[in-house]
């Protein structure tokens, strides 16, 4: 009994979480490698059917095939189904089944989701559950509405519904997989749509939605537009998402004005920008050539990729939160100041530490990823192989054309990239160690040079 209780004890709710992931990429793999999945003439083998499976599971959008020519729409609706479990959580699904089937939620489950949804307390986490339900539901069906109604005029009706479907969940979990290769050619994305002002802002809508995270969500849902009763997590969300968006947008403009956009009309300059700024926020779509882009666009969309979206959302990369928290964090180091303050509110010196954590372990892991990959494909592109790590490890999807290129154990690296960056990098090194007690006697403390 005290074995058993023992192994129960080092099963911690992050490796419940890693193994849970696991187990769904792994099914999703063997689904995608039965014959119905793929396209008659077309072959898929172990690698390219567990790499897409990952890249689902952790609404990534990295592709070595195109999803619209090679795969069935039985294929196509696994990767669908894949990507909504990725996106709102295994775990999330299976306590809103439960729930369906009138079951208990155990004190135990209620901690695995917890810690799945990155909620601040066990206390409400149920009721989370289930107005993320409500929401998903609400926004994805609408997006879909919107959508088939442009693409039906396009594809026809059956098509165009499924089109509408297809990339409402897409977009709202924040995944990149898209359905265009067989109208405007293989891996365009909504190149073909830049000037679309519905398609562009339906995807945005449900882009931003389902990055902003499902505590901002019950947190709006309670105190409406009333600023002052926000949680201060909801506060630094929303203004860090809204400060990101303005930023990349202008950003965006000014160094593409005379390259990818040069020749647009001015309404179609300003939606290529803003919808580069969102997407690039953990997405993956794009409506201008990512290949294409600048250096300078190139290194701002990686920057974007790594902060990603916010935490407990659809969205990767070490989050909005995390990186504000650190630049006030540094600030306050500058200015000498007591404690780190944000909108009259002092952070906690552990959320400090963890955000630290997570941007080290995070840029440690893609700069390891880097080296190794150019150094067995020396032939790359450094810009091009750094961009598609930080894709990888912020679950964006964007690429600027190389996955394709890469070599097996390069697409292995990437593979894990998208799969800890869906789990996140500080739990993935938490899913390996044991959690120690604090020494009763520490060593004694000596001062050092820094800087």
């Amino acid at each position: 009994m005290k074995f058993l209780n023992k192994i129960q004890d080092k099963i911690t709710y992050v490796r419940i979480i890693a193994v849970g992931y696991l187990t769904v990429i792994l099914t999703g793999t063997l689904l995608l490698l039965l014959p119905a999945a793929t396209r008659a003439g077309e072959r898929t083998g172990v690698l390219t059917a567990l790499f897409t499976a990952t890249s689902a599971t952790c609404v990534t959008g990295l592709v070595v095939v195109d999803t619209a020519t090679h795969w069935t729409a039985f294929g196509q609706m696994v990767i669908l189904l894949m990507i909504q479990i990725g996106g709102l959580g295994f775990m999330t699904l299976g306590v809103l089944l439960a729930l369906i089937l009138r079951k208990r939620i155990s004190l135990r489950t209620r901690g695995i989701l917890q810690e799945s949804m990155n909620y601040m307390q066990l206390g409400g986490v149920v009721r989370l559950v289930k107005i993320t339900f409500w929401g998903t539901f609400l926004f994805e069906g609408c997006g879909a509405v919107l959508l088939a109604a442009r693409f039906i005029p396009v594809f026809g009706i059956a098509k165009g519904i499924l089109y509408g479907i297809f990339h409402s969940v897409s977009a709202f979990c924040n995944a990149g997989f898209d359905l265009m290769g067989g109208y405007s050619g293989k891996y365009s994305s909504f190149v073909e749509f830049h000037g679309d002002i519905l398609i562009n802002f339906v995807l945005m809508a449900l882009i931003i939605l389902g990055g902003i995270g499902f505590f901002v969500w019950s947190d709006l849902k309670k105190n409406g537009c009333r600023w002052k009763r926000y949680m201060l997590h909801t506060k630094i969300t929303l203004f860090t998402t809204v400060l990101l968006l303005v930023a990349g947008t202008v950003l965006y403009f000014l160094f593409e004005n005379d390259n990818l956009l040069a020749g647009m009309s001015g309404k179609d300059k300003f939606l290529a920008a803003l919808f580069s700024s969102v997407t690039a926020r953990t997405a993956g779509f794009n409506t201008i050539d990512t290949g294409g882009l600048t250096g300078a666009s190139k290194l701002l969309t990686m920057l974007l990729m790594f902060i990603g979206g916010s935490p407990g959302s659809t969205a990767g990369g070490i989050k909005t939160v995390t990186a504000l928290v650190l630049v006030a964090y540094v600030w306050s180091n500058l200015r000498k100041s007591k404690g780190v303050n944000m909108f009259q509110r002092r952070l906690d010196d552990d959320v400090i530490r963890k955000a630290s954590n997570v941007v080290v372990l995070s840029m440690l892991m893609a700069v390891i990823s880097v080296i190794f990959i150019c150094f067995i494909q020396p032939y790359l592109p450094v810009e091009d192989v750094m961009f598609e790590v930080f894709s990888a490890i912020g679950t964006v999807g964007m690429s600027t054309g190389l996955t394709r290129d890469l070599s097996t154990a390069s697409r292995i690296v990437i593979i894990l990239l998208m799969y800890c960056g869906r789990i996140g990098s500080m739990s993935f090194a938490l899913s390996f160690t044991e959690r120690k007690k604090v020494a009763p006697v520490q060593f004694p403390v000596e001062k050092i040079m820094i800087g």
